[in-house]
């Protein structure tokens, strides 16, 4: 494994770890439109490399099934909403059982929150995984652009992702230090998951077509899920659309000229 491939896989718990470490710095949350204007730009740097990183070098390995070219891509892609789907209805339990256990320490409420979050990091660190596998296996139109975009996407968002664990925590009780460390350890399963599907992709190399698109139809999930709600919330939203724009075009042209 090169050094490419494991910083692109550090890349998104760095972004964790940075906004966790918010806590240290900040008496408040990101301010609205800041917080507005980096999931916008996360939202659209995600949807492009959903399409030119992944789909569309998924339907380009398929060219030898001709017309049905496509059919890969397609199962992938509805395998990875399916799977954030699951995934998505394991999480509002979670969260619901947090917010029933009160009073005392609360040391189950933070647990159980800590919990929803790392959940919900996993498939981030899989899709990272999948484009890193598919470039150190040379597969066609898989760059390394692609893969460095992807992976600095998928940071960018998990900034606000690492405040909104350490901040609470700090709030309730938890010194800096401890607080910090919980909002690091919620993104430490990405750079894991990443390693897993890295290696069992290098070693099933002809499903690239399906992974990679499973990949692409979980941060599409995401985005739409996740991050477009959260981008348009209160009556000024252009700063989201914008940054989603200026995101989107951004990933497109990186993906495009280094690749």
């Amino acid at each position: 494994m090169n050094s490419d491939a494991i910083l692109g896989l550090m890349i998104p718990f760095l972004g964790t770890s940075l906004g966790a470490a918010a806590v240290f710095f900040m008496k408040h949350t990101f301010s609205e439109n800041l917080s507005r204007a980096l999931t916008g730009f996360a939202a659209g740097v995600m949807i492009a490399a959903s399409v030119w990183s992944l789909i569309i070098p998924a339907i380009e390995q398929s060219e030898h099934m001709g017309r049905f070219s496509f059919l890969s891509a397609f199962i992938g892609f509805w395998l990875g909403i399916l799977f954030l789907y699951l995934l998505d209805r394991i999480i509002p339990i979670v969260k619901q059982n947090a917010m029933t256990e009160k009073g005392g320490s609360g040391t189950r409420t933070r647990t159980l929150m800590i919990m929803a979050v790392t959940l919900h990091n996993i498939p981030e660190g899989m899709a990272v995984g999948v484009i890193y596998a598919g470039l150190l296996a040379d597969t066609q139109n898989v760059t390394l652009g692609g893969a460095l975009a992807l992976a600095i996407g998928i940071a960018i968002q998990n900034l606000p992702e690492g405040a909104i664990i350490s901040m609470p925590l700090h709030a309730q009780g938890q010194s800096k230090s401890r607080a910090f460390l919980g909002g690091v350890l919620s993104g430490a399963v990405e750079p894991i998951f990443g390693m897993l599907t890295l290696l069992c992709a290098a070693l099933i190399v002809p499903a690239m077509p399906y992974l990679l698109s499973f990949a692409a139809g979980a941060m599409v999930y995401v985005v739409v899920e996740e991050l477009i709600p959260e981008m348009t919330q209160g009556e000024h939203s252009h700063s989201g659309v914008m940054f989603f724009a200026v995101g989107f075009t951004l990933m497109m042209s990186l993906d495009v000229a280094l690749g």
